[in-house]
């Protein structure tokens, strides 16, 4: 009789979190103001334990998290797929023209994402898809993944993954 239980490790480390500033696109002519949030992160990563008495590695995990959250730390974050946000670099500087707004930053304050809205949303699939793309993770047996993004307290996001 083959054994398909799984076991969760659920990874909420107070050190995934990050803080960035953005506004949320709302149509062709509203948006927010521009604000930051303090966005904490989770994983629930779900496998079956093997031989040794491990699920895999989660070390491992932990720290491919924290690098996920450094990445977008301290930066303001800006949709490139957003139908409705027009975006232009030019002499160290990335402008987003909104509307009949056109919002100026220096380059190295911005981080473009593959996103149509920078929500928690869109977060939470972004940095479960840059997870799974980790040849760390892709290697192992894990069955199903779950990444959560917050921006507030009891705001959660949730993205899942499972193997097939």
């Amino acid at each position: 009789m083959v054994d398909h239980t799984l076991t969760r490790i659920e990874i909420s480390k107070e050190y995934l979190n990050f803080s960035a500033g953005h506004f949320t696109i709302f149509s062709a002519t509203e948006r927010e103001n521009l604000h930051g949030h303090n966005f904490q992160v989770r994983c629930n990563v779900s496998a079956s334990v093997g031989d040794d008495g491990m699920a895999f590695d989660y070390v491992v995990l932990k720290r491919i998290l924290r690098e996920l959250c450094d990445g977008l730390d301290e930066r303001l974050l800006l949709p490139e797929l957003s139908p409705h946000l027009h975006i232009e670099r030019q002499d160290g500087q990335v402008t987003a023209l909104f509307a009949d707004e056109r919002l100026v930053f220096l380059e190295r304050d911005v981080l473009l994402l593959p996103v149509r809205n920078v929500t928690i949303e869109e977060l939470a699939p972004l940095l479960l898809a840059r997870l799974r793309d980790r040849p760390e993770v892709a290697d192992r047996a894990i069955r199903c993944i779950e990444l959560g993004v917050s921006s507030g307290a009891g705001q959660w996001a949730h993205a899942c993954w499972e193997s097939s």
